[in-house]
């Protein structure tokens, strides 16, 4: 046989060997569990229910929930924190790394070539020679039972998976700058509140101690005045601090150092106030909106999917690989057609005893699915629980704010009514104390209620997984 039919017969082996490993791999279905979606139950309305809320579908509603407070500032601060957050810069760094991992699983599917070039000089019974080689080694794995497919859908799963969580920071960023926001706007109220009361205090107390010195009280008068007007004057250095505490925590979610925004939130604007009526959807909404739910749902599959990576082991792996190059003594002669050299062909390896090492990893496997499937369903009560107790403390707030406000109204008015009266000498001066004492507690609780409100429909915002929509750009998608 001459060498040129000898190529032609091993090229049409290597042809040959090559179609039977695309039929087997076409042909064989991947080992291990299809994975399918988890058919959850859940209810069909909520279990607390509001008369200015309503259950249509409120996806519109919730890709900028921020809005619905009328306030263009906390609007700019959840942008500003969008582009400069550290905690989100870091979950999104987390998906690059995913999707490179993704790219480096995928690879194994398809052919690897290699070139290499060498000089090795041996002494072998009283011979030194030199010797130079250069060439191409190619290799190919045939994914005949699906390992490294089943490989690559479990990486695709966790770039699904590690882009849900980027939604998810995104949805508590824009709820946590909300908060904080809406907490300073509180305590600047309330700090003006108390400011505003001690004013009408250090009166009072300047007019108790004209009537002590002009015989007309006694000094207990005096210093229960005293003691009133330095109690409110107490609480300011408190309110400070918090103020403070809450521009630098701000500050920090925008990716600034403390004190960073202290000018730009210096001055006073009335807290948000939350809308009269409110979207809210029915409970299955939570399933396609919560990021955290789709997380969940996602490292199921790939824990699925590595089930079959794991069984994989248990059958051979087929590889193809070949060589081809020059390999001569000297270099004048390394690219002659004498130096010339190649090889090729199958080579099968299957695993006959590992000790129970691949059975036992196939159990470790499965377990972790179970896991991630109890960690599933453990995400979905988590997230039913949160909107049920956001309704709860929403609506219980709003009953609380407007019997609070009836409060406030009536004890301003007592306290102005006993103030005539006292002036007229119609009352003790104890009876003045009180009501002015009453008018600082319901007014500072009045300013607290009605923030409370709108952060509890912030928190309900968040249990919705409302926001990510639109603060999501084309990098995490």
């Amino acid at each position: 046989m001459s060498g040129g039919d000898a190529c032609h017969r091993l090229s049409f082996i290597s042809v040959f060997l090559l179609c039977m490993a695309f039929l087997l791999a076409a042909g064989c279905a991947a080992v291990g569990p299809d994975y399918e979606r988890p058919q959850t139950a859940m209810p069909e309305s909520w279990h607390t229910s509001l008369e200015n809320i309503s259950n249509e579908d409120q996806a519109s509603a919730l890709t900028g929930w921020w809005a619905s407070f009328d306030d263009p500032l906390l609007s700019d601060l959840i942008q500003r924190a969008v582009a400069a957050n550290l905690e989100l810069k870091t979950a999104m760094e987390r998906l690059v790394q995913v999707r490179a991992e993704h790219t480096v699983t995928r690879s194994a599917l398809f052919p690897q070539l290699d070139a290499s070039g060498s000089a090795t000089r041996a002494r072998s019974s009283g011979t030194t020679r030199t010797t130079y080689a250069t060439g191409f080694d190619a290799g190919w794995e045939i994914d005949i039972f699906g390992g490294t497919r089943r490989a690559a859908q479990a990486a695709e799963a966790d770039i699904e998976a590690s882009r849900a969580a980027v939604h998810d920071v995104l949805v508590s960023l824009a709820a946590e700058v909300a908060l904080n926001y809406l907490e300073l706007r509180t305590l600047q109220a309330r700090l003006d509140t108390t400011l505003e009361n001690l004013s009408i205090q250090i009166e009072t107390f300047s007019l108790a101690r004209n009537r002590f010195d002009a015989g007309l009280d006694d000094e207990l008068i005096l210093e229960q005045a005293r003691a009133a007007m330095e109690n409110t004057r107490a609480r300011i250095p408190d309110l400070r601090t918090a103020i403070a505490q809450a521009r630098n925590r701000l500050a920090v979610l925008l990716g600034k150092q403390p004190g960073g925004l202290e000018e730009e939130l210096e001055g006073r604007l009335p807290v948000p106030q939350a809308p009269a009526a409110i979207v809210l959807g029915v409970p299955a909404d939570l399933l396609r909106r919560r990021p955290d739910i789709r997380q969940a749902e996602r490292e199921l599959a790939a824990q699925t999917n590595r089930i079959g990576v794991a069984e994989s082991e248990l059958y051979p792996k087929l590889v193809l690989s070949g060589s081809i190059g020059y390999e001569a003594l000297s270099t004048d002669d390394l690219f002659t057609a004498g130096s010339r050299f190649w090889r090729y062909g199958p080579r099968i390896s299957w695993p006959i005893f590992q000790a129970g090492a691949i059975r036992a990893n196939i159990k470790v496997k499965t377990s972790q699915q179970k896991q991630a499937l109890l960690a599933y369903e453990a995400a979905v009560l988590a997230a039913l629980e949160e909107v049920e107790n956001a309704l709860m403390a929403y609506g219980q707030e709003l009953d609380r704010r407007h019997s609070l406000e009836t409060a406030a109204d009536s004890s301003r008015q007592a306290a102005e009514l006993a103030q005539n009266k006292y002036d007229a000498g119609l009352i003790d001066f104890t009876v003045l104390l009180d009501a002015q004492q009453t008018r600082l507690s319901y007014e500072d609780e009045m300013v607290q209620s009605r923030a409370s409100v709108s952060m509890n429909l912030v928190r309900l915002y968040k249990a919705l997984g409302g926001g990510w929509t639109s603060l999501a750009g084309g990098e995490i998608e």
